[in-house]
């Protein structure tokens, strides 16, 4: 029997909620945009848009960090499937 992951939507979560979980993945945030391992702002692999704290996804299972919109969810899965 497949098990499956339970998501939880980071829009429950607060800020400083969301800055610890950056904290622990690598990242970090200047209080709106979030920043890479070298502190600049991280940018949507998928749509190049600057990713926002309020703003940001992450996939369970996974470190990429992506602006929640439907085409970045989209080329995110049609990548790396939906297995979570």
């Amino acid at each position: 029997m497949e098990q499956r992951v339970e998501t939880v939507s980071l829009r429950q979560f607060s800020d400083r909620d969301k800055i610890f979980l950056l904290n622990e993945l690598g990242f970090q945030t200047d209080g709106k945009f979030v920043l890479d391992e070298k502190g600049e702002v991280l940018k949507d692999k998928y749509i190049g848009v600057p990713v926002t704290l309020k703003n940001m996804l992450i996939f369970p299972g996974s470190t990429v960090i992506l602006d929640d919109n439907e085409i970045s969810i989209t080329l995110y899965i049609n990548e790396y499937g939906d297995k979570f």
